[in-house]
């Protein structure tokens, strides 16, 4: 049995919205594991002009700089809970760096695949896979040189479309992702999907970082998460998604991520966090 390690990455940097930096905070409250939080500078005073399309980047480098060496030092499996999306530059970059060769699947509602010349907000959550796929040198001073392959990676659950969202798309057709959306969930069921979803990240790898954002499901079922998007994955679905992963051998590392406490007013989505975790730890 392989040890655990949870790593709570408090931030919120990459939103104009706050909360998310809590939610680690809150997750980890419930683990008894082996557990490490890392916290953004409560000093900061982020960015929210509408014409700041680099909106704190110099602190979201700063706080993936020093998650990513916590990360790339150990050898337990570890499992990153965010804070939003753009923690996962730093976790998925650290297990890059230990695994030399991952496929990666990207579970969420957005694209994420903005560059510096697409987004319209400047919020850097928008642009992690884009830059796991070596993208955005700007937002990786830690990797200049070693990427996941865009052949090998695949979103699972998109179905947010933003006003920037032709651009976004042809950022991710240029590159050869695999997209499947909610209605692909919906149409030819969800262990289809990741079937083929985990066959296309396993092809030629050596193993699989998975990224989850909360704001995959539903918002009438989890509320709790920072950009809420209608029509999103249920809990059945939910639970298929999780019951598939820990049969895998091949999962080397995991994110959950964008979890807001402060929208979670029934804590239904902690609960909801809690059982994906839990999940993944018992397949360790």
């Amino acid at each position: 049995m392989k040890k655990c390690l949870l790593i709570g990455a408090g931030s919120d940097l990459g939103v104009h919205i706050d909360g998310a930096r809590n939610g680690p905070k809150e997750i980890l409250k419930l683990q008894k594991e082996r557990k490490i939080l890392l916290e953004q500078d409560k000093k900061i005073i982020k960015s929210l002009s509408d014409s700041d399309l680099r909106k704190n980047l110099k602190e979201v480098n700063n706080f993936n700089q020093k998650l990513y060496e916590v990360i790339e030092k150990e050898n337990d499996f570890c499992i990153t809970i965010g804070g939003d999306h753009s923690i996962a530059i730093a976790s998925g970059f650290a297990s890059l760096k230990k695994h030399k060769n991952l496929g990666l699947i990207w579970i969420d509602a957005h694209l994420d695949y903005n560059t510096f010349e697409t987004t319209i907000t400047g919020n850097l959550h928008g642009l992690p896979l884009a830059t796991l796929n070596g993208l955005n040198e700007d937002l990786r001073p830690f990797e200049k040189e070693n990427f996941y392959n865009p052949k090998n990676t695949v979103v699972v659950g998109y179905r947010a479309m933003e006003s920037n969202a032709i651009k976004e798309i042809e950022n991710i057709k240029a590159m050869g992702v695999t997209v499947f959306t909610t209605n692909d969930i919906n149409e030819m069921g969800i262990n289809k999907v990741m079937e083929l979803a985990l066959k296309i990240a396993n092809n030629n790898t050596f193993g699989v970082h998975i990224s989850f954002d909360l704001d995959v499901i539903d918002p009438d079922i989890a509320r709790g998460v920072t950009v809420k998007e209608k029509n999103g994955i249920n809990l059945k679905q939910v639970q298929e998604i999780t019951d598939i992963l820990i049969k895998q051998d091949t999962i080397k590392s995991f994110d959950l991520v964008e979890y807001n406490p402060l929208n979670d007013t029934d804590k239904k989505t902690l609960e909801i966090a809690q059982f994906i975790i839990e999940k993944v730890k018992r397949n360790l």
